[in-house]
């Protein structure tokens, strides 16, 4: 069985401070690590991820999600989730992470 790919575009937001990722495709295990370096990458004080064109993620995705999260608490960072999709947020709210993440309707409202 083939996978869709993702795909990663990573631009700065409206401030200096601001880091926004746009991924487009579905997160997955099978694409997991991509996704984890990409979040590597940088260290911005506020990062975007805008999950608008991401059809669906499993566990392995939202997991990621939720390390990426303690990361950034830990290093006094903010994360915000932008653009998610009615399939993808009701993953969020069946595991009561919607009450952990900051969840946006878009990447303009995150900044």
């Amino acid at each position: 069985m083939q996978q869709d790919p993702l795909s990663i575009n990573s631009h700065p937001g409206k401030s200096a401070d601001t880091l926004v990722l746009e991924f487009e495709g579905p997160l997955t295990l099978s694409n997991l690590f991509a996704f984890q370096a990409e979040l590597r990458k940088d260290s911005a004080p506020l990062t975007i991820l805008d999950l608008s064109k991401v059809p669906y993620m499993d566990s392995a995705g939202m997991g990621a999600i939720i390390n990426f999260h303690i990361s950034c608490t830990k290093n006094h960072r903010k994360l915000v989730l932008a653009g998610v999709n009615d399939r993808v947020k009701t993953l969020f709210e069946l595991t009561n992470t919607d009450k952990l993440l900051k969840l946006v309707p878009t990447a303009g409202d995150a900044e």
